[in-house]
């Protein structure tokens, strides 16, 4: 399984309590207002505004904080001014890594995301070094003790998911779509009821690399610090850390 699937599903498990939740509803405030402003605002004909207020809700965002971004996204002002880089590099054990961020000032935000890179032991690098080796793909998790899988498999496949899988493990059923209809699975899942922990689009490598110990540690440690960044959105890596691992270092 992907690394950042795994570790995601945990991310979003405890963002709902997080202590850093006035960062989390920046982060989502930033998607919406973009989202809003590059396909307008009205969710229904724009997929990335519904996947962001779907992502904003799964944190108890208010809904006064959505109205708002999404009215400055197409009210133009100050949101115009942000724009949205990736910084690619590598972490512990040739992990590769996507850094998405939204920003007002790009200098700042470069020099941010290598200084975070060189403190956390990875290296960054040239622009498509890395991102060859992930695709798109949309994304819903689901809490298993709280869904029927026969159900959530016949709404999803019915809708035109490509996968349903479940992971007792983790705790969870992810469902997999192509980006293209994202918002389709998503209207499908609303008009059941039924609401997952996680509803994305991002970034799926098409290989993983097996980390463990010390470089694991590191290597989370390195991912951490790039998404405390104020400036980050979303870190992405292509890393395979075993359950056990993950649960050792968590402890």
């Amino acid at each position: 399984m992907a690394g950042h699937n795994k570790w995601s599903s945990i991310k979003h498990k405890k963002a709902a309590v997080d202590a850093k939740r006035g960062k989390i509803f920046t982060r989502y405030i930033r998607e919406i207002t973009v989202a809003a402003r590059t396909g307008g605002g009205d969710p229904e004909a724009n997929p990335r505004l519904r996947a962001a207020i779907a992502a904003a809700k799964s944190v108890n965002m208010p809904k006064d904080n959505i109205e708002r971004a999404i009215a400055r996204g197409t009210g133009g002002g100050d949101a115009a001014n942000i724009e949205e880089v990736r910084y690619e590099g590598y972490g512990q054990g040739g992990v590769a890594i996507l850094v998405d961020c939204m920003t007002d000032n790009r200098n700042r935000t470069v020099s941010e995301v290598r200084a975070a890179f060189n403190k956390g032991g990875g290296s960054m690098g040239e622009s498509g070094c890395v991102s060859w080796m992930f695709h798109q793909k949309g994304q819903f998790i689901f809490d298993r003790d709280q869904v029927d899988e026969e159900t959530i498999m016949e709404i999803a496949l019915e809708a035109g998911a490509d996968d349903v899988e479940d992971r007792p493990d983790e705790g969870c059923i992810v469902v997999s779509t192509e980006p293209a209809v994202f918002g389709e699975v998503q209207q499908a899942f609303e008009q059941a009821g039924l609401t997952p922990q996680v509803a994305e689009i991002s970034w799926v490598p098409e290989n993983t690399v097996h980390v463990e110990g010390e470089t694991a540690e590191k290597l989370l440690a390195l991912i951490e610090r790039l998404e405390d960044l104020d400036d980050v959105q979303n870190v992405y890596a292509n890393y395979d850390i075993s359950e056990q691992e993950l649960a050792r270092i968590n402890g």
